[in-house]
C-alpha cells in the first residue's frame, strides 16, 4: 500500500491529547472528525492507525485529537511524526489539478524542447504553487504554476512543458 503526506505533528497542545499539525494538503476535509490517518514515526516501520475525533484551527496550525488518545502522555511520542493517508483515500481532482506526488519527478521542458530538469519539490507560498526544478550545475529553477507559463502537464509521460517568461531561466 502506498501512503501520501497530509501533515506533520510538530508538538502537543495542552494536557488532553491534542496535537499541533503543520498541514501538507489543500484538502480541508482531510482533518474532519471520523477520518482515518496513518502516523509514521521516525525509526518505526509500522504506521499507527488513528481516527480523528476533534479538529480545530489555531493560528496557522491544525489542532487534532485522536480517538483513544486523551492525555498528553498518550501523544507526546507522536512529535515529528508524519500523518499520511492511504492511496485508497485520494480524491479525484478537477481537470488541471494535480497531487504533489504526480508533479514531483516530472521532467520540465520548454516549448522549444530544452530540457530543464525534474521537479523536486512543490511549494505553496500563496495564490499559486511554485515548482522547484533541479538543474545540473545550476541553481534551482522556480516555476510558478500559472497558465501563462505552464502549457502542458502530461502525468502519464511524466513531462511538463513550459513557456518561460523573460528572465525565468537566468
Amino acid at each position: 500500500m502506498e501512503f501520501f503526506n497530509v501533515g506533520k505533528i510538530v508538538n502537543t497542545h495542552g494536557i488532553k491529547g491534542e496535537v499541533k499539525v503543520v498541514r501538507i494538503t489543500d484538502f480541508d476535509q482531510r482533518f474532519q472528525p471520523g477520518n482515518q490517518l496513518y502516523l509514521f514515526l521516525p525509526n518505526q516501520t509500522t504506521p499507527i492507525k488513528l481516527m480523528i475525533e476533534r479538529h480545530r484551527k489555531h493560528k496557522q496550525f491544525d489542532m487534532l485529537t485522536f480517538k483513544g488518545y486523551y492525555s498528553i502522555n498518550d501523544v507526546e511520542h507522536f512529535k515529528q511524526g508524519m500523518l499520511k493517508i492511504s492511496e485508497a483515500d485520494l480524491h479525484p481532482l478537477e481537470e488541471g489539478s494535480y497531487y504533489y506526488h504526480e508533479i514531483i519527478g516530472c521532467e520540465v521542458v520548454t516549448t522549444s524542447g530544452e530540457k530543464l530538469g525534474p521537479v523536486a519539490e512543490v511549494l505553496a507560498p500563496g495564490a499559486n504553487d511554485v515548482w522547484v526544478v533541479k538543474r545540473k550545475n545550476q541553481k534551482d529553477l522556480l516555476i510558478p504554476y500559472i497558465d501563462d507559463i505552464v502549457k502542458e502537464v502530461n502525468i502519464e509521460q511524466k513531462q511538463i512543458t513550459i513557456e518561460p517568461m523573460e528572465g525565468l531561466l537566468s
